[in-house]
């Protein structure tokens, strides 16, 4: 018997992670998984785990800071870690490990879920480009603020962000059911914005 490679969503959904496609996602089921998975491997001070829901919400608005407001591409620095509600956030030395496979994973979970919310496959390099450097942004604070890097050893591995990009922002640990809540909304609003 082969092994099984499909998950199923609270939704109801049968999701197959190594084909799935925009019917099986939906956006609860995003919303809770990524809600319960700790970034930093859980590695946070706080009484509540730093779940990936809370860093996309906080992607998603140092995105807006650093480009001329667009629903579509701050829809897409929301979802940019979205395929981690079923793959789980594997931190940078752990994927280098694991090897090119679990890029194609995710590269095909992002096409799915990109389609899902309709938004183009693959995401343009320029947006994806300003993406990646607000979730840079977003591990600085994370990491100065809940991590336990100094600012010094942050500006090492992550860059120091200039001001006008990070300040006034501040991490606040939530419950999961209000980071889910929050999630969600903010999808909504996105999409409703298109």
């Amino acid at each position: 018997m082969p092994a099984r490679a499909w998950q199923r969503m609270l939704s109801g959904r049968r999701l197959d992670l190594l084909d799935p496609t925009p019917v099986d996602i939906e956006i609860e089921d995003i919303a809770h998984g990524l809600a319960f998975v700790a970034r930093w491997n859980g590695q946070t001070a706080g009484d509540w785990p730093y779940s990936v829901a809370e860093h996309s919400l906080l992607v998603e608005r140092i995105f807006a800071r650093l480009c001329p407001p667009d629903p579509r591409w701050q829809l897409a620095a929301l979802l940019h870690d979205a395929p981690e509600y079923v793959i789980g956030d594997m931190i940078s030395p752990v994927k280098a490990a694991v090897g090119p496979e679990y890029g194609r994973l995710d590269d095909r979970l992002s096409a799915a879920i990109h389609l899902r919310f309709g938004l183009p496959a693959e995401v343009p390099g320029r947006v994806k480009k300003q993406i990646k450097k607000a979730d840079k942004v977003s591990a600085w604070l994370e990491a100065t603020q809940i991590a336990g890097f100094s600012e010094r050893e942050a500006d090492r591995f992550f860059g120091r962000p200039r001001p006008e990009h990070a300040e006034g922002l501040a991490i606040a640990l939530r419950p999961p059911a209000e980071v889910r809540a929050a999630y969600t909304a903010r999808h909504a609003e996105l999409m409703a914005a298109l």
